[in-house]
């Protein structure tokens, strides 16, 4: 999360899209009409074969349940980056409650908002992240996003007065996540053959961060992105899709767009380029993009789990070796932070921050 705004870049004027919908509900701003080869393909919902992890087997299972299940653990993160977890443990009244009160959020009035503005250069508040000049492509989405742990990321101007209980329940809901994503960290740990607090240990004290997108309905869906392809700088992702929200996740599954339908009180989990430089490649963090609908709006719940930001990464020891080299340098996850949030979001660009530099041999 950027502490400060960045005061010399010129976004230009950006319309708040839920108030393009009820003024001008036809209009599609060209700052949001994506160039030919960026628009979607918006493809119907299909039962893909994205892995799903039961999370209850992992503490109630036999020994034969838990090993099935690692296995599956480690192909989702090994093949494709994404998987949906059930059984989580996570109270289903307590995702109801923050969806519902993270709707009734997006449906003040904008003035009401604004009272929490997310500056240029900055990811926190409500608005658009990730916009660094006036002639940026835009997303149709509005965002509300916080720093959450530790304390002082977080900007508590910024926690909204209404609805009431919201920032309580956004601090409890936290609370949960927060323990799955450790809890989730030790079963990948395992499934790596490493030991199951080898994450932990290393991270420190970590960051994680929270930030609910509203993507409100739009005339010309086949025009716009609801968010732009990128991969996630955290090691873990948590999505929670909003009962009764259309589908709008894709991931890049082997060159294709593929939607992605959230089983219902599933959360779907992606692996970060966190994870990629850790296992030095062997797990992928993999780009995904929202499309909008022309029908139905749709909210997300976005938590986004990282290491401290004081901490040195770089693919561990045990995952290098002479027929796995070393395909990244140790940098300072909190300067890889600092440049994730201050690029636009472009696929897994901001990756090549940590990538090795590809030596030329001149014999």
């Amino acid at each position: 999360m950027a502490p400060v705004p960045i005061s010399s870049i010129n976004v230009g004027h950006i319309d708040d899209v839920q108030e393009l919908r009820r003024t001008k509900p036809k209009t599609v701003p060209q700052r949001f009409v994506r160039d030919m080869t960026e628009r979607p393909t918006l493809l119907s919902p299909q039962n893909s074969d994205m892995p799903v992890i039961d999370f209850s087997k992992f503490s109630k299972g036999n020994k034969e349940e838990v090993f099935n299940e690692l296995s599956k653990l480690s192909t989702a993160c090994e093949e494709w980056g994404f998987f949906q977890v059930i059984n989580h443990e996570i109270d289903l009244n307590l995702m109801e409650n923050i969806e519902d009160m993270s709707r009734e959020f997006f449906m003040l009035p904008l003035d009401e908002k604004q009272k929490y503005p997310m500056a240029p250069g900055t990811v926190q508040g409500y608005g658009q992240a990730f916009v660094f000049s006036e002639d940026q492509k835009l997303d149709w989405c509005n965002m509300f996003a916080l720093g959450i742990e530790p304390h002082y990321i977080r900007n508590s101007n910024l926690w909204p007065k209404k609805p009431a209980r919201l920032s309580e329940t956004i601090e409890l809901y936290s609370r949960k996540i927060r323990k799955l994503c450790q809890n989730l960290l030790k079963y990948i740990a395992l499934g790596l053959s490493l030991e199951e607090d080898v994450f932990e240990k290393m991270f420190g004290e970590a960051v994680q961060a929270i930030r609910m997108n509203y993507y409100p309905t739009c005339s010309r869906p086949d025009l716009v992105l609801g968010l732009s392809p990128h991969s996630d700088g955290s090691a873990l992702t948590v999505l929670q899709q909003a009962k009764g929200s259309p589908v709008g996740l894709q991931i890049l599954k082997d060159n294709t767009w593929v939607p992605v339908e959230p089983i219902s009180n599933a959360l779907v989990i992606n692996i970060g380029d966190t994870i990629e430089v850790l296992t030095n490649g062997k797990y992928k963090s993999v780009e995904h993009r929202a499309v909008a609908h022309e029908e139905k709006d749709r909210l997300s719940i976005v938590t986004f789990y990282a290491p401290s930001y004081d901490l040195e990464l770089g693919p561990m020891l045990e995952l290098v070796d002479e027929n796995h080299p070393c395909k990244y340098k140790r940098y300072n996850h909190g300067e890889y932070s600092k440049h994730y949030v201050t690029n636009k979001l472009q696929g897994k660009r901001t990756l090549d921050f940590a990538k090795m530099e590809i030596m030329n041999n001149t014999n």
